[in-house]
């Protein structure tokens, strides 16, 4: 693994620490990590998957529509702030590697180290039945 900048191994070390769900990943979409709270909804543990490029968990996770129908990569809220660099949000269907099917709320939010050097982005969500 290539040696991360300082902002993303901060956010690492953040995300490990927060009781929401939240998924990092680099300028290229490469997931760096996902926290304990998000293994549930992923129903897998990052220790078991590691890095992935979006091309793999774009599409492992299996985001779907209320009708079941596959949702591109660029559908998806994350894929939306790595490719425009602003915040992006919206909910949709994951059947996830346990074979359970989640509706979750996600918003994403652009990394910027400085002088505005676009680092990343990272998304926290939620099972729209979270309590």
């Amino acid at each position: 693994m290539a040696t991360q900048p300082i902002e993303l191994i901060l956010g690492r070390q953040f995300i490990d620490s927060l009781s929401m769900p939240v998924f990092l990943v680099d300028t290229e979409g490469t997931l760096i990590f996902y926290n304990e709270p998000a293994e549930s909804i992923l129903g897998i543990r990052f220790g078991e998957t590691g890095s992935m490029k979006v091309e793999e968990w774009s599409t492992i996770f299996k985001p779907t529509d209320a009708d079941g129908n596959p949702l591109s990569p660029d559908k998806l809220p994350l894929v939306q702030t790595l490719t425009h660099h602003k915040p992006a949000q919206g909910s949709f269907y994951i059947d996830n590697l346990k074979g359970e099917r989640h509706l979750i709320n996600v918003t994403a939010i652009p990394i910027e180290g400085r002088p505005k050097r676009f680092l990343g982005a990272m998304a926290l969500f939620w099972n729209s039945n979270f309590s």
